[in-house]
């Protein structure tokens, strides 16, 4: 066997057979984000001139705390996870106590030339553009491109990467988190919809929202062959028993908007996406466990084209449930008035939303317990290969957790933006509360993780990552994600969004 034969079989073993660690060791990991975003809102509240006028000082504090504190907690201090969260507050508690050196009110917020066109003076918009969401979203984004690189060094812990077939890991809750925040915003357009609906008392037909959703599905299906046809033709280390022997994240990405313009149509008999999107996991578990479905997922011989991509094809099912979740999710949380009492009480629409998030949270937390707990519940056992039911429920609960943990914070540091009265003031309340950072990731998501998947591959063709010292790792680590990072804050700088 060739060296390179022999290493490319070492990589695939470095990823394969893996059991993954516990989900609270993961929600550790990954409160770092929030934490580290409490530091950045203290100073950005309460010492604005850290950030302003936004220059290069400016840019290397803001992607230290928004990027570095995240990869930190996934490698250095990924045995210290709580450490770290600590380290991040003794500094926020510090310049929380200390007397302001500047207040946002009292300095004019620059609106860069992306934001002018829509924040003049006039009605504000029903679905505003909430500051915790972005946030949420870019935070997802900085994690996940952090990931897809770092999995290949030893640095990175093995219970955080994918696991074979049973078990909880961090990156397993990415792929589902990344499949969630797209359902969150999926909702924007299925909001208006219904808007113009009650507007002019009519809906868009089926079949011109599936031929819509193609507009998104083609690009990520073309995508899907390009990674798999240079995956093969590259001789890349692959991981079969992930998504399979053809199957690949953007075909399951690439199928799911002509499914959800479908299931659209159900609404009409299903009170709500959170009914369908229970109703889609509960199905496929109930296949699995009274058919031999699972059997057939797990250890059927790949002999054709269904068995050969087995994984990503019935996984598919509970990424589609993920991704209703997610729709729901969304439903709610972007809506600038959750109930028409709450419409002329800034404070009551804060605290409904808040309210909201709290119970769904707790709806979703309940079911993943009720799922997985042997005594009282259901017993079943986390799989991301199937995308099961605990699976699903298990994304869901974290992510709607996640995103009212977001929300607490912008309620507590910027509470300007929701009491902003024109679209002008709301706009420049959005900017003081959000990280250009983490703007840049949520903006252009799709681009940026495609910008860390080619950078990846790259990184893997010339560099042996099984031998890279810790040293090493970490500097390669912080030039991906500043070359990654780079990318985003240049697409937005020139206000290019790519839409798929």
């Amino acid at each position: 066997m060739s060296d390179s034969a022999s290493y490319k079989k070492l990589k695939e073993d470095f990823v394969s057979n893996l059991s993954g660690g516990s989900p609270a060791e993961i929600n550790y990991v990954t409160a770092v984000a929030a934490v580290s975003c409490i530091l950045w809102s203290v100073l950005q509240s309460r010492h604005s001139s850290v950030f302003q006028p936004y220059k290069g000082l400016a840019f290397v504090a803001d992607f230290l705390l928004n990027v570095g504190s995240i990869l930190l907690s996934t490698t250095l201090y990924a045995d210290y996870p709580v450490l770290l969260s600590l380290l991040l507050l003794a500094p926020a508690v510090f310049f929380y106590i200390i007397p302001p050196t500047s207040i946002g009110r009292r300095k004019k917020l620059k609106v860069p030339p992306s934001a002018r066109s829509q924040s003049g003076s006039g009605q504000l918009d029903a679905l505003s553009t909430k500051p915790f969401l972005t946030t949420y979203r870019g935070a997802m984004m900085i994690v996940t491109c952090i990931a897809i690189l770092a999995v290949d060094f030893r640095l990175f812990p093995r219970r955080f990467a994918k696991v074979e077939t049973w078990g909880t890991s961090l990156m397993d809750l990415g792929v589902g988190s990344f499949v969630f925040s797209g359902g969150v915003v999926a909702a924007r357009p299925v909001l208006r919809e219904r808007a113009a609906g009650r507007t002019k008392g009519q809906t868009t037909p089926l079949f011109y929202r599936i031929l819509y959703s193609m507009r998104h599905s083609i690009p990520l299906l073309v995508l899907g062959v390009i990674r798999f046809l240079s995956v093969k033709g590259l001789d890349y280390a692959e991981h079969v028993t992930e998504y399979g022997v053809h199957w690949n994240f953007f075909f399951t990405l690439g199928f799911l908007p002509p499914f959800v313009a479908f299931f659209q149509s159900a609404l009409k008999v299903v009170p709500s996406f959170a009914a369908l999107s229970l109703m889609v996991a509960v199905t496929y578990q109930t296949l699995l466990e009274t058919t031999s479905l699972k059997a057939f997922i797990l250890t059927a011989p790949r002999t054709d084209i269904i068995s050969m991509n087995r994984e990503g094809i019935f996984s598919f099912l509970g990424y589609l449930a993920i991704f209703l979740a997610g729709q729901d999710t969304g439903m709610y949380a972007i809506p600038r008035n959750i109930t028409a009492r709450s419409t002329a009480n800034p404070g009551a629409q804060r605290n409904n939303l808040l309210k909201m998030m709290a119970v769904w949270g707790g709806v979703w937390t309940g079911l993943y317990l009720l799922s997985t707990n042997y005594s009282y519940g259901l017993g079943l056992s986390v799989s991301r290969r199937m995308a099961n039911l605990p699976y699903v429920l298990w994304v869901v609960a974290f992510n709607t957790v996640q995103l009212l943990g977001f929300c607490i914070i912008d309620t507590i540091f910027f509470p300007a933006f929701y009491n902003a009265t024109d679209p002008k003031s709301e706009k420049e309340a959005y900017m003081m509360a959000t990280s250009r950072v983490v703007r840049a990731y949520n903006r252009n998501g799709l681009a940026v993780f495609l910008t860390a998947n080619l950078l990846t591959g790259v990184v893997n063709l010339t560099v042996r990552t099984l031998d890279a010292t810790p040293q090493a790792t970490i500097w390669i680590l912080l030039a991906y994600m500043a070359t990654v990072t780079g990318v985003a804050m240049a697409l937005d700088s020139y206000n290019i969004s790519v839409k798929l």
